[in-house]
């Protein structure tokens, strides 16, 4: 089992559309995939026509007395099983403080899923917290979208640093360029800048498309309702990479 974790202190730089899309594209594969919407906003979950599971806590599922696979549905994607998000999840950071191990309780509640599914995507809320160490623990990959422009490279900085502090591993950072237009001069630098000092970043960019942003009125990914679309050929292409780098890491 892979888990890959889609994540940026920064919001609103396409961390759930890309999550939806490469878990779609993994389960396309014919390859067992669970996508666990952590975000209590519930897009990951609203994009795959889920309601979200907004009435239900999480202090059960934190001590262990709930687990993931009984949580876990399926979607309307073939191979694609969804744990939905909970509006609860905004005080996971202070449930986790009260465990033994906080740090490492996603870890454990990801575990028993081994056998199950070749494939584990989380799509994190933005901040940084306990629940982000969480992740940053139980992931063998954290895609971080970077919209190009200064402060987005900024935040990924921050990142880098928090992970240089707390002995994180550094090669499990993938950063990849997100909702990107060309045709701006500020992105073009700011792409050229990064690509030079960061050589991990993806070669596979998002563009900024309206295909992408009709996803929240479909509610379906747009890797299946156009897949010969421009956008899908991105996030194919993203995906490509990104299997290449969990080879890598395996």
């Amino acid at each position: 089992m892979t888990t890959v974790g889609i994540y940026n202190i920064k919001g609103g730089v396409g961390k759930s559309t890309t999550a939806v899309c490469l878990a779609c594209l993994a389960a396309a594969g014919g390859e067992p995939t669970l996508l666990w919407d952590l975000d209590p906003q519930g897009a990951a979950g609203y994009y795959l026509g889920s309601a979200g599971e907004r009435g239900k806590g999480s202090r059960r599922l934190v001590k262990g007395k709930e687990n993931l696979e009984g949580l876990a549905r399926p979607t309307r994607v073939k191979n694609l099983d969804l744990v939905a998000s909970r509006f609860s999840y905004r005080r996971l950071d202070l449930l986790l403080e009260n465990r033994p191990r906080p740090r490492k309780v996603l870890w454990q509640l990801l575990a028993p899923l081994a056998s199950r599914y070749r494939w584990v995507f989380l799509d994190c809320p933005p901040g940084i917290g306990l629940l982000s160490e969480n992740v940053f623990h139980a992931v063998d990959l954290l895609l971080v979208p970077v919209v190009p422009t200064p402060l987005s490279l900024r935040a990924f900085e921050e990142i880098v640093v928090f992970f240089r502090r707390k002995g994180y591993e550094r090669e499990r950072l993938l950063p990849f360029f997100s909702l990107v237009e060309r045709r701006r001069r500020i992105h073009r630098s700011t792409m050229e800048i990064f690509s030079a000092r960061e050589p991990s970043v993806c070669r596979s960019a998002i563009p900024a498309l309206s295909d992408i942003e009709r996803m929240a009125v479909t509610r379906r990914p747009v890797v299946i309702y156009r897949p010969r679309s421009a956008a899908s050929h991105a996030f194919d292409a993203l995906w490509q990479e990104v299997r290449e780098a969990a080879g890598r890491r395996a």
